[in-house]
C-alpha cells in the first residue's frame, strides 16, 4: 500500500499539510467539509503538492517535517516543481 503526504491550497490562501492512503479520495472528503476541522471553514481546497511513500511511517515523518517548514519554505517546495 501506498501512502501520500499532501499539501493543500485553502480558499484563504493558507496551506494545510497531511497524510493518506487514498488521495483522491481525501481530496474529495476535505471539499466535501468532513476532512479536517482546519479545512471545513476554509473549502474549497486544492491540491497544490504531494510526495509517494511506501510505508505510513515515513509518511507520517515527512509530514511532520513539512509541516514545520514556515509559510516561505512550503511555497518553495511547491514552486520547485514548476
Amino acid at each position: 500500500m501506498n501512502y501520500f503526504v499532501y499539501l493543500l491550497e485553502c480558499r484563504d490562501k493558507t496551506f494545510y499539510c497531511g497524510y493518506t492512503n487514498d488521495l483522491n479520495k481525501r481530496i474529495t472528503i476535505h471539499n466535501q467539509g468532513k476532512g479536517a476541522k482546519y479545512t471545513k471553514p476554509r473549502r474549497p481546497v486544492k491540491l497544490i503538492y504531494f510526495e509517494k511513500f511506501e510505508n505510513k511511517n515515513s509518511a507520517l515523518k515527512r509530514e511532520n517535517e513539512i509541516k514545520k517548514l514556515s509559510r516561505k519554505e512550503k511555497e518553495l517546495l511547491v514552486n520547485f516543481l514548476k
